[in-house]
Parts: C-alpha cells; sequence; structure tokens
C-alpha cells in the first residue's frame, strides 16, 4: 500500500507538531489544521486525501460539526474521532455519523498508525469498487461487456 496520506485537525499546536513528527517517521503523509474550518479549507485543495483525524473537542468548530460537514462534502473521506475521556458519547456520536473509529487521548503511536491504515485501505477498497463499476458502466453502455 502506497503511504496513508492523511490530514490531523487539533487546536492544540504542541501536540500536532508532536504527532505530525511521529506519524511522518511511520511512513505518513500528513497535513494539519488547526480547526475545522482550515480542515475543510485543505481538504478542498488535497482531494486525494485517505483519512482524517479530527478532535472532538476544539473552539471555532468542535469535531461533530467538522465531521457533519465533511461527511457532506467528501462522502467517501473516512475519519478517525481523537477523544479525551470526558467526551466519549461525543465520538459515539461521531460514529453515528458516518466517522470511521474513535481514539481515546492521549493515544499509543502503534495503535494510530494501524487505524489509519485500516481506514486508509477501507477508502482506497471503496474507490477501486467505484472505478470497476463505473468501467463496467462504460463497457456496457458500448456493448462490450
Amino acid at each position: 500500500m502506497d503511504r496513508p496520506f492523511m490530514l490531523l485537525v487539533d487546536d492544540e499546536v504542541s501536540f500536532v507538531e508532536t504527532l505530525c513528527k511521529r506519524l511522518e517517521k511511520r511512513n505518513m503523509k500528513i497535513l494539519a489544521a488547526f480547526g475545522g474550518q482550515e480542515a475543510l479549507v485543505i481538504l478542498g485543495k488535497n482531494r486525494n486525501l485517505d483519512v482524517v483525524l479530527l478532535d472532538v473537542k476544539m473552539p471555532d468548530m468542535d469535531g461533530i460539526e467538522t465531521l457533519r460537514k465533511i461527511k457532506k462534502d467528501f462522502p467517501l473521506m473516512e475519519v478517525i474521532m481523537l477523544t479525551g475521556h470526558a467526551s466519549v458519547e461525543t465520538a459515539i456520536e461521531g460514529m453515528k455519523l458516518g466517522a470511521y473509529d474513535y481514539l481515546m487521548k492521549p493515544c499509543d503511536i502503534a495503535k494510530i498508525v494501524l487505524k489509519v491504515e485500516e481506514a486508509t485501505q477501507k477508502k482506497r477498497n471503496h474507490l477501486e469498487k467505484i472505478k470497476e463499476a463505473q468501467v463496467r458502466e462504460i463497457l456496457s453502455k458500448h456493448g462490450l461487456e
């Protein structure tokens, strides 16, 4: 699998900087956003992203609102919610809205890597199925199936 291309969204600058460095060392390509609005702008410019790692608690637009907008505008995007102990219910709400999974902060780097790789594979498999269906449809229209 090509290395995952992800967006990390969290308002804690030191957390983002540290996690980006640790994930890059594990062969991940990462962009960072420090809020929901910034994340949506970055997603609009980088449609080839595989996964969004999204903090639940952020001041400008919380993770649930950001997730809703991501799923509306980028329905195939896989989103993993990051949550503290106080907001597990919110993370579960995120799962109901289409998040791939959620992770508790602080989280083991190996677990983050595993979840990102799984979510990346899910998205890429989904895209492959769509492409195959489109090819079958085109072939069928031209009587080549």
